[in-house]
């Protein structure tokens, strides 16, 4: 357990799945998402994620999925997931009522740090999807580069929602560690 500007980091574990499946869905999806500026209720329908995807990265072990709180209320999380020379960042999500105060520059910030001690990796990868200008900005700022790699929305597995539109997909963006 680490503590960082009036913030704890730890492990999530398997009691904090359904904590960590409702602020995925509150910053990500539905009307309260809206609270926020991460929402893609404009794009997709349906759930974000769902109990067995949080427990599937709880439980994997190149996985790690750090809670964040704050005066012990859960604000945020993430996924960091180790993949040989580079990690992987995910599942990131800020309560949408404490979104754009600084609260994800921390965050990304301490989950980069974290990667590079635990594992030694010099990249972080993540997947955005292309149509989100905006968080894509946010991550530019934060030394995140576009690759123009796309990978295709898996359209028809409901898991990962319900698309609004025809032309989703993910692209990769990277950034150095060194």
């Amino acid at each position: 357990m680490e503590t960082t500007a009036g913030l704890t980091f730890r492990d999530a574990t398997g009691a904090d799945v359904d904590a960590l499946v409702a602020l995925v869905e509150s910053a990500y999806r539905g009307d309260d998402s809206r609270a926020g500026w991460t929402t893609e209720a404009d794009i997709l329908d349906g759930q974000r994620t769902d109990p067995e995807g949080v427990r599937a990265v709880v439980e994997s072990p190149d996985s790690r999925l750090l809670t964040v709180e704050r005066d012990g209320l859960l604000v945020a999380c993430c996924q960091l997931e180790h993949r040989g020379t580079h990690a992987y960042f995910g599942m990131f999500a800020v309560s949408p009522v404490l979104q754009g105060g600084g609260l994800g520059k921390v965050i990304i910030a301490e989950a980069e740090r974290i990667a590079r001690e635990t594992w030694g990796v010099t990249e972080m990868h993540m997947t955005v999807i292309s149509v989100r200008d905006d968080l894509i900005a946010w991550y530019e700022r934060r030394g995140y580069r576009r690759t123009g790699q796309m990978t295709p929305f898996p359209y028809g597995d409901e898991r990962f929602g319900i698309p609004q539109r025809d032309d989703l997909q993910f692209e990769l963006l990277v950034k150095p560690l060194v």
